[in-house]
């Protein structure tokens, strides 16, 4: 068995624990259906654009198309914690899976721009109802000492996934541009199966007995709550607005082909990777305070420097540097939440999931608009600053650390 420290009062972190027990089957099984998840979604982003246009879609259509799957999760986000409680997870994970399955192959179908914007639009509110859903049954699965690692092995398979995925929908495009959508439909389908064969929520050692479900305006009075929330934010708004919007452009204009993009975010992918799993053994036995001010303070070292960089061998190796810092980022936010709602279903995973997608939505517009009006240094800067307040804020944590295994206890760490 593992053991435990616990501090009272307000504020306090609950029991964190050297890491005893096997993990439950049940996270595995989550992070297989969600790296088939992000398998797919990776088979048809590259492809997307190049499909659209297809149907006499220009540049400005393509961008809606592509925002419209994000702007789609966000507005559906606010219904899925209520369905959750009221439908059990479990059905609701399987009912986002299968939507975006349909989704997926009516896209591969469609007949015009028109029907292609209805289809995405479909597939981010599956999205939603999957993501929200999983990370749910997650905290509910994992026990409290144990949701560091759990949270790890879980993005391991969206990471995984990622990574695979833009590689093979360029080999299946050249089947048919369809091709890959149809493939994202198949892989949903088999995910919705597994859930359905293997998945059982009975087993809820992350939640706690005698518990309600905590609600919303409780989690909002909660620090460690804001802070992760504040670490969503942050991480949405540097991947997508950063990183996916930003550093492309960047890399182009040091007069380097599009390729050279799709390798350094591969490297970066592969170095988050390696180091998911020890981030959220690092998350479990330090404690979450030092994880989130390891994280944040890392990363926003990274895209600080981005500021600096003039040379696309010194990007490919901050990029990576972020990832490392990424990696308890993965990790570390879930974990407060689930210490925060005790493993129960209700609201608070879904607004923990809003802010990576307001983020993801506000992200994108913000740092293009800086850029252009100020410079790109500045619109490094705004990423860089929003985790700068997430690490400010990460130091205002409270901490418990583990037992030390040779008998000696520490105390809270303020």
């Amino acid at each position: 068995m593992s053991r435990t420290v616990t501090a009272a009062g307000p504020g306090s972190a609950p029991p964190v624990a050297v890491a005893g027990p096997r993990l439950p089957r049940e996270v595995y099984v989550l992070s297989v259906v969600g790296g088939c998840v992000m398998l797919g979604l990776g088979l048809v982003l590259p492809v997307l654009p190049v499909y659209a246009a297809t149907f006499g879609a220009g540049p400005t259509q393509i961008g809606a198309l592509v925002a419209l799957f994000a702007l789609m999760r966000l507005a559906a986000s606010p219904f899925c914690g209520r369905l959750g409680v009221r439908f059990g997870e479990r059905r609701v994970l399987v009912a986002g899976l299968l939507l975006c399955a349909v989704s997926s192959a009516l896209t591969a179908f469609a007949g015009s721009y028109g029907q292609l914007l209805v289809f995405r639009g479909l597939g981010g509110v599956g999205s939603v109802l999957f993501s929200v859903s999983a990370l749910a049954t997650l905290l509910a699965i994992a026990p409290a000492d144990q949701r560091g690692r759990a949270s790890a092995v879980f993005e391991a398979g969206f990471l995984l996934g990622g990574i695979c995925g833009p590689a093979l929908g360029g080999l299946l495009a050249l089947v048919a541009l369809s091709a890959p959508f149809v493939a994202y439909a198949v892989l949903l389908l088999a995910a919705a199966v597994l859930t359905l064969a293997v998945l059982r929520t009975r087993r809820t050692a992350g939640a706690e007995p005698g518990r309600d479900v905590v609600r919303l305006p409780v989690l909002l009075r909660d620090r460690r709550y804001l802070v992760a929330c504040l670490a969503a934010l942050a991480q949405g708004w540097v991947l997508f607005g950063l990183r996916s919007a930003l550093v492309p452009t960047v890399v182009v204009a040091w007069r380097h082909d599009v390729t050279w993009v799709g390798w350094a975010f591969t490297i970066s992918a592969v170095v988050q990777a390696l180091l998911i799993m020890p981030a959220g053994r690092v998350v479990d036995r330090a404690g979450r305070r030092p994880a989130m001010i390891a994280g944040t303070g890392v990363a926003a070292t990274a895209i600080t420097a981005l500021v600096f960089v003039d040379s696309y061998a010194w990007l490919v190796v901050l990029l990576s540097v972020y990832a490392a810092g990424s990696a308890l980022l993965n990790a570390a936010p879930a974990a407060l939440v689930g210490d925060v709602v005790a493993g129960r279903a209700g609201s608070g995973v879904a607004v923990f999931s809003m802010c990576t997608d307001v983020g993801a939505v506000v992200g994108p517009v913000v740092v293009g608009l800086v850029a252009e009006r100020v410079g790109v240094p500045a619109a490094f800067g705004s990423g860089a600053a929003l985790l700068v307040v997430a690490f400010v804020a990460s130091w205002t944590l409270t901490t418990v650390r583990p037992r030390q295994l040779f008998g000696q206890d520490e105390g809270v760490d303020r």
